[in-house]
């Protein structure tokens, strides 16, 4: 039986894993990037025993790779591993945002559209890092108010591995729109309550607003790590 120090590690590890796991979720890793057991034992203040812990569950998650000697970076995906992944996100986020609707107001909505002016804003003033950012919390703002842990999970556990690599979105595949930004098309869908129409513009965003930098992938060798 695990006594009170076991209880104790168990929950600081679960900490530090979901601390690093919103970082690469939301694109402040980069592909490469190592992690260093003993670096960020001392930056966060805390033993290795749990930073291991915690790192090791990343690795079995797909979003870091381990190298002999605890030689631990961020993994980067090949074309063929973002696109299979991208094609579980066009079936699941969609239904996702449509599960999420009777659970949004007037004062969420609002909220988005706060989430969505930073975006621009930070496109326009070449601050990617925030760009990357306000998009993660666009998508899984909306994501999370389906009331279904579960998908969640499977959610994050995509978003983990992907977005370290949508680092190379800037500048080199630039989201572009036919129209009007898909997630403005989200906006004016969760405004009429239009699930068709909702799930239509998620998908979009992911499929249109995504082609620049599918093609910029696609540029690089598909065997090869990409980054």
């Amino acid at each position: 039986m695990n006594g009170p120090t076991d209880i104790q590690s168990q929950s600081l590890s679960a900490q530090i894993y979901q601390r690093l796991k919103y970082e690469l979720m939301s694109a402040r890793l980069r592909p490469g990037d190592r992690l260093k057991i003993r670096d960020l034992a001392q930056s966060l203040g805390t033993s290795e025993t749990p930073v291991r812990e915690a790192l090791l569950q990343l690795v079995r998650d797909g979003a870091l790779e381990m190298k002999p000697g605890y030689y631990i970076r961020v993994r980067r995906l090949t074309l063929h591993e973002y696109m299979e992944l991208r094609e579980i996100r066009l079936l699941l986020e969609p239904h996702a945002a449509v599960r999420a609707l009777p659970h949004i107001d007037d004062a969420f909505i609002a909220d988005l559209e706060q989430r969505h002016a930073s975006l621009i804003k930070a496109e326009q003033d070449k601050d990617y890092p925030t760009a990357l950012l306000a998009n993660y919390e666009f998508h899984f703002s909306v994501y999370r108010r389906s009331g279904m842990p579960q998908l969640i999970e499977v959610l994050e556990r995509l978003w983990v591995q992907t977005g370290p690599l949508l680092n190379l979105l800037y500048p080199y595949g630039h989201p572009t729109y036919d129209g009007p930004h898909q997630h403005l098309n989200v906006i004016a869908a969760l405004r009429a309550r239009d699930e068709t129409a909702l799930a239509e513009a998620f998908r979009a965003d992911l499929v249109e607003g995504g082609r620049s930098f599918v093609s910029y992938l696609e540029s690089t060798d598909e065997g090869a790590p990409v980054g």
